[in-house]
């Protein structure tokens, strides 16, 4: 018998019995979540001890992000942001701080050290993130897809962002806008008024 026959026989043999026999268990994929929207699809490292967490966590809520900053004429404005994130956190509302030094370098200081300001000054219980970037060449990937989205970007410290429980919607705050504001405030409760 020739090797090109033997060649042959063995390669019929091999399919033969690929049909014959059931394929073997395949590990399946990991589905991918579509009750995460895009906009939540990130991950950053918490303020406190940097562990990554996921926006995704936050999906279905109303999500207020706020850029801030420690020695800012806005830096009281935590009070506001703590007592809204208070009021509402049971109804979905979540207030998510972005230390970032972009505007005066008015954030200088480390994580540890933004972290330490914020509980001791202000007693701040929501959730808040590493110190990042959120305009220029270095704005970190939320902050670029809110800009893209509302066409807005932070002029400066506490520029806020309400995004709605779909996760599309999204309404862009000037720093100046007080988180006691009745209009702001407003806006907040029809957003969470909303149910998917």
């Amino acid at each position: 018998m020739k090797t090109r026959d033997i060649l042959t026989m063995a390669l019929i043999g091999a399919l033969a019995l690929a049909i014959a026999r059931p394929a073997a268990a395949q590990t399946p994929p990991i589905p991918v979540s579509t009750s995460c929207p895009p906009l939540l699809q990130h991950r950053f490292d918490r303020l406190q001890d940097e562990k990554p967490q996921s926006l995704c966590q936050y999906s279905g809520k109303v999500v207020l992000v706020v850029n801030t900053a420690s020695f800012c004429g806005f830096t009281k404005q935590y009070e506001g942001l703590e007592a809204l994130y208070a009021r509402y956190q049971s109804q979905g509302l979540v207030v998510l701080g972005f230390p970032a030094n972009d505007f005066g370098s008015q954030e200088p200081g480390n994580n540890q050290a933004i972290a330490d300001f914020c509980e001791n000054t202000f007693g701040v219980k929501f959730p808040m993130f590493s110190k990042t970037s959120v305009v220029g060449r270095d704005t970190n990937p939320l902050y670029r897809q809110l800009a893209e989205k509302t066409g807005d970007h932070p002029r400066w410290n506490f520029h806020k962002y309400l995004i709605g429980r779909d996760g599309q919607t999204v309404r862009s705050y000037a720093s100046g806008v007080d988180p006691k504001n009745p209009a702001f405030v407003r806006d907040i409760e029809k957003f969470l008024s909303v149910k998917l």
